[in-house]
């Protein structure tokens, strides 16, 4: 009986530090990926997200958690498909916005009154990860 209880603790033991000393599935699969993608300037971050606003007369399209200094691919479509606006960026540093920021003043008219008849989507190029889709309104100004 000693003996057996011996063995037993001897190598729960061994095992306690086994698993201590091994990092888990996911952390050693984020650690070769940001090894392999060449250091992405720190650890991967939170999902970008996006949110919007009026300035200058038109619809301004912003969001966070994007790579510093690495491009940010920003798209406004309609829910067709059809592009009505899109641009590249660098995320940069922002006081206020997580991670790398973009704010970007599209050409789309705002405010308008209308249904969401479009959407809002950023791709960061150096973790080649979309943001989740942002609905909006499109609408073109007659003057």
């Amino acid at each position: 009986m000693k003996r057996t209880i011996g063995t037993l603790l001897a190598a729960t033991a061994t095992a306690g530090a086994l698993a201590v000393g091994v990092p888990a599935l996911s952390a050693a699969a984020d650690a070769s990926t940001a090894s392999s993608a060449g250091a992405l300037d720190g650890l991967r971050q939170a999902r970008p997200f996006l949110f919007t606003y009026t300035f200058n007369g038109h619809l301004k399209v912003a969001g966070g958690n994007f790579t510093v200094d690495r491009r940010v691919y920003l798209a406004v479509k309609y829910n067709t498909g059809r592009v009505a606006f899109s641009r590249w960026e660098t995320a940069r540093p922002h006081a206020v916005t997580p991670g790398g920021a973009v704010y970007v003043e599209t050409t789309i008219a705002a405010p308008c009154a209308g249904s969401k008849n479009g959407y809002a989507q950023a791709y960061d190029e150096a973790t080649r990860t979309w943001s989740p889709r942002l609905q909006v309104t499109i609408c073109q100004r007659i003057d």
